[in-house]
């Protein structure tokens, strides 16, 4: 690495430390010529291949800025947006791949989404997937009822022991 400085070719690393979740690497140098301190950071640029063929690179706000369109007028605070914003990046980022085409990206957004709130998601999913009759919106409302219903369902289900599979009576001896 190059002096910013005095431009020398070469640099010491002195330290290195993980920030913003681990996606970048801070580096504090030290140049052997003039001997001045200088600090790199190292980012994996993750690209995002957009309908047209022009690649991008992905971008946290322009998630956050989708999201929040979607969430206007609703009970979503910021922190919400961004922590959805986050595990979008992270969703994308474990597939592993360099590039990732932007239809993976409104993926990635809807779980999420539908879980934070199910107006917004069906705002976003109305745009997302194009919506064109208001056959497709009663389609994607019924699905969200369905899971509501599955999830209350789920949470009302109690196992209760059978009759033969009680847990044993404890006793204590009695003093004599």
């Amino acid at each position: 690495m190059r002096c910013p400085y005095c431009r020398h070719a070469d640099s010491r690393v002195v330290d290195s430390r993980e920030a913003e979740d681990g996606q970048l690497i801070r580096r504090r140098r030290s140049c052997p010529e003039c001997g001045k301190r200088f600090t790199t950071v190292e980012e994996a640029v993750l690209a995002i291949v957009k309908r047209n063929g022009v690649t991008e690179p992905f971008s946290r706000t322009k998630v956050m800025s989708g999201v929040r369109k979607a969430c206007q007028g609703r009970p979503v605070d910021e922190d919400s947006i961004a922590l959805l914003a986050q595990k979008v990046e992270e969703t994308i980022r474990a597939k592993g791949a360099a590039e990732v085409p932007s239809h993976d990206v409104g993926l990635a957004i809807l779980t999420p989404l539908r879980e934070l709130d199910q107006v917004a998601y069906l705002r976003f999913a109305s745009v997302y997937k194009s919506f064109d009759s208001l056959d497709e919106f009663e389609r994607e409302i019924t699905e969200l009822r369905e899971a509501a219903t599955a999830r209350e369902a789920a949470a009302r289900h109690v196992v209760s022991p059978r009759p033969g599979n009680r847990p044993p009576k404890i006793t204590t001896p009695e003093k004599a």
